[in-house]
């Protein structure tokens, strides 16, 4: 928000048509600054409006939809975008803009300009006069959000201090520095149909962001959580020695659900953000990204726990180039007993988003992962230019760390259907395709995906495909703790982690604007390795253990089926504050009869500021 004017006087020599021309050139400069501040929590309503809606709208967003987390502004800036453009909403989708009006109001004044050309002078602006000219200096977004129509505030806050706008517990608004604290809360409980015990979740905690001066950005949130699984997951707990997208835990037994088998942990995330200039911002945290349309991710998803990161952000035209710099555990707190400081590794990402048309986006992708021993420096510093190909660098210091390159897609059509796609190599040698099949070095992932929203003409219901697939030995190494893409023994990309088929789809339906039904259905064919065999499905064993150099193939190992369907019916009962009641079957068929099983449960949750926990795999 530019709300502001200072005066330029008349000099000898500038005519009033001059001064006019550069005032109406200065209306159309793009003067706000780009800002790069706290981004939407992954798994937010909003990521969802966001898609429909660009999909929809056939409006081009200024961000790219597969770097996510997606910053507030980028939200409000589009969705304000679609509102004043597009004249094919329907009433639920204005519902969906309100939403994400209410959500991230502090930056509803980042594109409004003032509605007179005048300097400003206690609240008041004041017109042009003679030959004066005035021109935009900036102002408090935050300021600039409260003056603005679409800014709603709550009639009756509690005790005249929280929850005074639906979204926020408690907000405080000031011209040089805004915050925003919210309660997390997620309860759920489901009775298993295998046995006589609960399945549960537990889980308190708080959240906050805010910002000072425009330039600076913060958000932080911590949760401390109680539950117990369905019996899927407490295996890969045991087999991984950890808790999927989370970190150090502890065996809990719970008396009031009389269960045992149980976890207790406590997480967190916490950044801190920078606009370095209009096009270019800082951001250095502790939490996780995202690259990709899809439900999953074969380049980067958030399916393992929180890491240290450092990104960089340039925004130039139709480019969105981000540079990723992460240190990861090369093991979990449980595979590393005893008082010993847990091995690191390191990652370092670059991905360049190009908008190659209006409806089309196509993304590169490059990481490394690497470890130096004890008598070499923590980060290879090399890793740190930002524009160098890592490849080039591998070579230079002759080392065996793990690149992956990867090519990602998005293409909308027609304003009902969205295309996208990934490719990710690990490793590829076309001399290998002739001769002898199936060597085990040519190692890839590819997804391939559709969304349909509206189907059939139907408001609201909305249809996601997806397939995913990935080689044996895909993201692995030689040295299986220090360079597998993964971080606290959980896969950086699929969960799955390697040699496996995948093939699920996603039915939403909103019908009311506090009703929402989603029902997804999942089908994964894979390979399971026998003792003291690898078939090339973990990710975290040594790939020089191979069971073969040629003849492998996609499922190899002791072939196995899952059958997932879930079931979710939500009901708002305010912004962000949902009654939920779940459905979910798990059927595991195995060539080896004893690792069969069934787990199933119904169940009824509440959730407030947090999203749905999904376990899919």
């Amino acid at each position: 928000m530019l709300a502001g004017f200072a005066r330029l006087s008349s000099r000898r020599g500038v005519g009033g048509e001059v001064k006019r021309s550069i005032l109406l050139f200065s209306l159309f400069l793009p003067l706000q600054l780009l800002a790069q501040g706290t981004g939407l929590p992954l798994g937010n309503e909003t990521y969802q409006i966001l898609d429909r809606l660009e999909i929809k709208t056939g409006i081009q967003a200024a961000f790219h939809t597969a770097l996510k987390p997606i910053t507030r502004g980028d939200a409000v800036r589009f969705a304000l975008e679609v509102d004043t453009v597009a004249g094919n909403l329907s009433e639920l989708d204005r519902f969906d803009l309100q939403y994400i009006y209410d959500e991230n109001n502090e930056w509803l004044g980042a594109n409004e300009l003032p509605q007179t050309l005048g300097g400003r002078k206690d609240g008041v602006y004041k017109k042009v006069e003679g030959d004066t000219l005035y021109y935009f200096v900036p102002a408090s977004q935050v300021r600039a959000s409260l003056a603005q129509d679409r800014y709603r505030r709550t009639k009756k806050p509690i005790l005249g201090l929280f929850y005074k706008t639906p979204a926020n517990w408690f907000e405080l608004n000031k011209n040089a520095f805004h915050l925003k604290i919210n309660p997390m809360i997620h309860w759920m409980v489901g009775k298993s149909g295998e046995g006589d015990q609960f399945v549960y979740l537990n889980q308190r905690g708080l959240e906050l962001r805010g910002g000072i001066d425009d330039r600076i950005y913060f958000y932080s949130n911590i949760t401390d959580s109680q539950a117990r699984f369905p019996e899927y997951l407490r295996d890969y707990v045991t087999k991984n020695r950890a808790l999927p997208g989370n970190g150090f835990y502890k065996n809990y037994d719970s008396s009031v659900f009389d269960s045992s088998n149980s976890y207790d942990w406590l997480n967190g995330q916490a950044y801190i953000g920078f606009n370095v200039t209009r096009h270019v911002g800082l951001q250095f945290g502790h939490g996780k990204n995202f690259i990709g349309n899809g439900y999953r991710s074969m380049l980067l998803s958030d399916f393992s726990h929180n890491y240290l990161y450092l990104k960089v952000n340039w925004r130039v035209w139709r480019f969105h180039y981000q540079n990723l710099y992460t240190e990861l555990t090369a093991t979990s707190a449980q595979a590393n007993p005893g008082d010993e400081y847990i091995p690191r590794k390191y990652m370092t990402a670059h991905y360049l988003s190009f908008d190659l048309a209006k409806n089309l986006t196509v993304g590169l992708y490059e990481a490394t992962v690497f470890k130096r021993d004890t008598n070499s420096n923590g980060y290879e510093l090399q890793y740190l230019n930002p524009v160098i190909l890592y490849r080039s660098v591998e070579h230079l210091l002759d080392s065996e760390d793990n690149i992956l390159v990867g090519l990602d897609v998005k293409w909308d059509l027609f304003k009902r259907f969205r295309l996208y796609g990934q490719l990710m190599m690990d490793e590829y040698k076309f001399s290998e395709l002739s001769g002898q099949e199936g060597w085990w070095g040519n190692k890839y992932g590819i997804q391939a995906g559709l969304q349909y929203i509206d189907v059939l003409g139907l408001d609201h219901f909305d249809l996601r495909a997806e397939f995913n697939t990935a080689r044996p030995y895909t993201y692995s190494h030689r040295d299986a703790i220090g360079a597998s893409y993964s971080h606290y023994n959980q896969a950086l990309a699929h969960p799955l982690g390697a040699n496996f088929r995948e093939f699920l789809a996603i039915v939403r339906y909103q019908p009311f604007k506090k009703w929402t039904v989603e029902g997804r259905f999942l089908r994964s064919n894979f390979g399971e390795d026998e003792p003291g065999k690898n078939w090339g499905g973990d990710i975290l064993q040594d790939y020089s253990t191979l069971v073969s150099e040629y003849g492998n193939s996609i499922g190899q190992g002791i072939g196995t089926q899952t059958t997932l369907l879930g079931l979710d019916l939500s009901y708002a009962l305010w912004h962000n504050l949902y009654f939920d009641l779940h459905y979910f079957y798990r059927k595991k068929d195995s060539d080896l009869p004893v690792r069969s099983d069934v787990d199933s449960y119904f169940g009824i949750g509440f959730r407030w500021n947090t999203s749905a926990l999904r376990m899919d795999f």
